[in-house]
């Protein structure tokens, strides 16, 4: 079951921002903790099964942590006092905000992953152009980068392969990893010349262009717009019913 499949991709992105933006004005683990259960739950709903979710999602779970890190060691002081040492002041504050900043970059990026999963390129370009009223030429090089983006990968699995096949891959596993890096940027920027120059040939971007497919929103995208903007103001008020509400203005100043 997908509900967002018949979805203008722009309403995707417009529910993103009406999801997350929100969030952005507290900084408490329980307004985020709201939203990553509901977009958990949502997800099967939204063509993503939790299976798939793990797979793709698996590197926010390793950032995470590492995002409350510097708040837990240098952020504001305040309640009982567990480690000192210079600048590092661990307390009990610094720690509430170190695990409301680690599950608010989960509660900001997996919206992105179950939204922004099976978004077909050219109907993004077309809401793109159309909906957002985006200059042509942008359009064009977003549509061409999510093209790309499948053709990055085979060039690197090509690239492994054939150093595997050389016995370049069998010793210096980080030198390897850096020349690959190095060879698949190679790769890209060669390809992004080739495919500027075919785009100039063939006269995108010198006037004004037609539309093949029309692209509107309809009662559907309003639905789903109103959907995420109703699970952030959620989010919102089960903090503060819980007095957990804490806004970042009030952390700046306290």
């Amino acid at each position: 079951m997908n509900v967002l499949k018949t979805i203008n991709p722009v309403t995707r992105i417009l529910a993103l921002a009406l999801l997350t933006t929100p969030l952005m004005l507290t900084l408490d683990v329980v307004s985020a903790a709201v939203t990553v259960a509901l977009t958990v739950a949502a997800a099967p709903f939204c063509g993503v099964p939790w299976p798939r979710l793990l797979r793709r999602a698996w590197p926010l779970l390793l950032i995470a942590p590492i995002a409350g890190i510097p708040m837990a060691l240098y952020g504001r002081s305040g309640g009982e006092v567990y480690f000192t040492w210079g600048l590092i002041n661990v307390t009990e504050l610094s720690l509430s905000l170190a695990l409301a900043a680690g599950v608010r970059v989960l509660a900001v990026a997996l919206p992105v992953v179950v939204l922004s999963a099976e978004v077909d390129p050219t109907d993004l370009g077309d809401g793109l152009a159309q909906v957002l009223r985006l200059p042509e030429r942008f359009v064009i090089g977003a549509v061409a980068a999510l093209r790309m983006l499948t053709l990055l990968r085979e060039d690197l699995d090509a690239m492994r392969m054939s150093r595997r096949a050389r016995g370049v891959a069998d010793t210096g596993r980080i030198r390897h990893l850096f020349s690959l890096a190095f060879g698949v940027l190679v790769m890209s920027l060669r390809r992004a010349g080739k495919l500027a120059t075919a785009m100039e040939a063939r006269g995108f971007g010198s006037g004004p262009r037609t539309h093949a497919r029309v692209s509107t929103l309809n009662a559907r995208d309003g639905v789903v717009m109103v959907a995420c903007l109703g699970a952030a103001l959620l989010s919102l008020a089960i903090a503060w019913y819980t007095g957990h509400l804490r806004p970042v203005w009030a952390v700046s100043i306290s």
